[in-house]
């Protein structure tokens, strides 16, 4: 018999476990639950399947993200890419059991458990279809990487090199980062992360934490950030000035990462999640990546198919405004906001 239970001062077990399961990502890591919950206010059921002799056999983190304006959405994991349960079969079954309960119980308008492949607990689940990854295989050294991409991609890379812009690594970068990334999320119309959602980042993953930042002398252009686990990369955040990109300071940035953590030892890049067909897209697959579906299982009993975003008609007016308004604004509202935007 398989039992749930939610953790409780175990970190460290859940964080072995995550380490060990296949599947198991940065995203599974229990720090996100003190960072949802204290930064954003989030409520975080983070549940570990047990059996008989009290042995964890699976786990599943899942948040609950709900507004008035919004609705009521239970994530496994908001603001990230990944998250869906880990463990044995009949574990993860039972954790989807579970987690499809509280939905039901609570009222939620959509369950979503986001994973890279779908798993057997959710086979009842539907599936989206509606975000994927681009993923590019890395070479040991970076020279091999940048003399198989085309002339003109190569041509991007060197002109902002050309221009003097240059690169910067470390945690020191998120100032800077954020200043960047708010810019640019006010551009596409949607609300920004609070600040402090990325300074607990850094002192949560000091080791798997990479921010990089793009510069002409002293003014940043460019900025990502992103994790390392095992040997992939992922750049989970990233955004470049309109300004900048005539000399193309986001391709240096995404070459320089690249070179980077090839350094580190990577071989594979994950671009982070796009809607198929987008501009992003496009972007993405042109350093010759391969498309990754992202399998992410859905339930709801009001047939809602997505959580909020631009794609729906309502909000895509609500980015319009949004992208009009002061910068100064949309930095004080657009983390009261963001937090209830999974």
């Amino acid at each position: 018999m398989i039992d749930v239970v939610s953790l409780d001062g175990q970190r460290g077990a859940w964080d072995d476990f995550v380490a060990r399961a296949d599947g198991g990502s940065f995203c599974h890591l229990a720090a996100w639950r003190d960072i949802l919950a204290d930064v954003l206010g989030a409520e975080c059921l983070y549940w570990a399947a047990v059996d008989d002799s009290g042995s964890w056999q699976g786990v599943l983190p899942l948040v609950r993200v709900r507004s008035r304006i919004f609705g009521h959405y239970l994530v496994s994991l908001p603001f990230l890419n990944d998250g869906g349960p880990l463990g044995a079969p009949a574990a993860r079954e039972r954790l989807v059991a579970e987690a499809v309960s509280e939905a039901r119980r609570t009222g939620a308008d959509l369950l979503e458990l986001r994973t890279r492949d779908a798993t057997a607990g959710e086979a009842s689940l539907s599936q989206s279809d509606r975000k994927i990854t681009v993923v590019l295989p890395l070479p040991p050294v970076a020279e091999s990487l940048f003399k198989a991409f085309p002339a003109k991609l190569r041509s991007q890379i060197r002109r902002p090199i050309k221009e003097g812009l240059t690169v910067r690594f470390g945690l020191e970068q998120r100032e800077p980062f954020y200043e960047i990334f708010t810019r640019t999320m006010r551009d596409l119309g949607t609300p920004v992360l609070p600040a402090a959602f990325f300074d607990r980042i850094a002192t949560a993953f000091p080791e798997l934490v990479l921010f990089g930042v793009v510069y002409r002398g002293d003014e940043p252009l460019a900025a990502g950030c992103g994790f390392t686990w095992g040997r992939e990369f992922e750049m989970t955040w990233a955004g470049s000035l309109r300004a900048s990109r005539p000399i193309a300071a986001n391709m240096l940035l995404y070459w320089s990462f690249m070179e980077h953590v090839i350094g580190r030892g990577v071989s594979a890049f994950n671009f982070g999640r796009c809607t198929p067909g987008g501009g992003t897209h496009h972007f993405k697959r042109q350093w010759g990546g391969e498309d990754v579906p992202l399998a992410w299982s859905q339930w709801s009993s009001r047939e809602v198919r997505a959580t909020p975003s631009p794609d729906r008609p309502i909000y895509r007016a609500a980015a319009a405004v949004w992208r009009r308004l002061p910068l100064a604004m949309v930095n004080r509202l657009g983390p009261v906001l963001a937090r209830r935007l999974p």
